[in-house]
């Protein structure tokens, strides 16, 4: 499979095993299943790179598919009893069919890896300029990860969170949610969670307001939601806002000039419900960003179907699966999470070279202080 990744500066040096490490890490996760074992993810840079540096060219990378049998009919044979929860009877009902194969392998969330080889690219720009993202499983079913992450403590964070099996950053509810799968395993069922993303050092005005389609966090939500079995995203506090007042949900603002240099150019917020998002556009705070992935629809034990060919009553079909894919779904989040922060930050600051986009940056920077102007 291919990622093709436009805009990018020249003059940014790749950082290949960070990339492949998160490749690495989309494929771990308790309750994977066995299609991790035959695959080994790594990334080919085919254009857009010379002497392990950008051009400013498009940039083309490739994931080799060790697993190709869709030509294999022993293999891959017509799948006519469709899951529930997957795209296969909509599919078979889309492009009028009886056989789901072709819906359900291309709907597959393999083609995630894609995503996060580019996320991982837009990563290496980001932390040029400070930027840096932060994903995490926080739970799933009764187990929630009681951690609260701040720009001091994320990245011991990180450390525990690349130590669990399910990538929690919180050792005790890591041994919890693990239980909580195995059981799942057990009964021939399976499980989603809750995933989260926090992005540290983005500048304010990354984003738009003035176009429905420049809106950051509108564009967040399409990213997310865009992975597969993701049903639910959040801003910040998220639904939870409409359970409050307003003087209980808007984040008041203070002025400190000490801290002019941070992100927030010095206006500082007590709380941070917002999500480090007004408006379709940051405000220097914190980005947090929440998604919510159901259980797998692959079910061991099946469930009450129908046979497309002759309407009668069937138990789904079983295909390769996973129990649960969620610590997987949280490297995804976390990195179509970071393309999109970085899609928006080339939009503001432009620069053909990443020394151009250094200087602006700079300049940015400076007209966005109190008592310089407005740019």
């Amino acid at each position: 499979m291919s990622a093709l990744v436009e805009g990018m500066p020249a003059g940014l040096e790749i950082d290949v095993p960070f990339i492949d490490a998160e490749l690495k890490r989309r494929q771990g996760g308790y309750g994977r299943g066995g299609r991790q074992r035959i695959e080994e993810d790594r990334v080919r840079f085919l254009s857009g790179v010379r002497l392990g540096r950008t051009i400013g060219a498009p940039i083309l990378m490739q994931i080799e598919n060790r697993d190709s049998r869709l030509d294999d009919l022993e293999r891959t044979p017509p799948v006519h009893r469709p899951r529930p929860g997957h795209a296969d009877l909509a599919g078979a009902r889309k492009f009028d069919t009886d056989d789901c194969r072709n819906t359900l392998e291309r709907a597959s969330a393999r083609e995630t890896a894609a995503r996060v080889a580019a996320g991982a690219l837009s990563r290496v720009l980001l932390r040029q300029f400070g930027i840096e993202a932060f994903g995490f499983v926080r739970g799933g079913l009764d187990v929630i990860c009681p951690v609260e992450v701040t720009a001091q403590n994320w990245r011991d964070l990180r450390a525990v969170r690349d130590a669990s099996e399910i990538a929690m950053p919180d050792a005790r509810s890591s041994d919890a949610f693990i239980e909580r799968i195995h059981a799942a395993k057990a009964a021939k069922d399976t499980v989603g969670g809750w995933c989260e993303v926090h992005v540290f050092g983005a500048p304010a005005g990354l984003g738009g307001c003035t176009q429905w389609f420049e809106r950051l966090d509108a564009r967040l939500a399409a990213a997310v939601m865009g992975i597969q079995a993701f049903k639910c995203v959040e801003i910040g506090l998220g639904r939870e806002c409409a359970a409050r007042m307003g003087s209980e949900v808007h984040d008041p603002i203070t002025f400190d000039a000490s801290r002019a240099s941070e992100p927030h150019g010095g206006f500082v917020r007590p709380r941070n419900n917002a999500g480090g998002l007004e408006g379709g556009m940051t405000n220097g705070m914190p980005i947090v960003v929440k998604g919510t992935m159901k259980p797998i629809a692959t079910l061991g034990k099946g469930m009450p179907s129908v046979d497309l060919r002759t309407g009668e009553a069937q138990q789904s079909a079983y295909e390769r699966s996973d129990v649960c894919a969620v610590a997987a779904a949280s490297v995804v989040m976390e990195n179509v999470v970071a393309f999109e922060i970085a899609r928006a930050f080339v939009d503001r600051i432009g620069g053909a070279t990443l020394e151009q986009m250094r200087v602006h940056a700079g300049a940015a920077s400076t007209r966005a202080s109190p008592g310089a102007g407005r740019s």
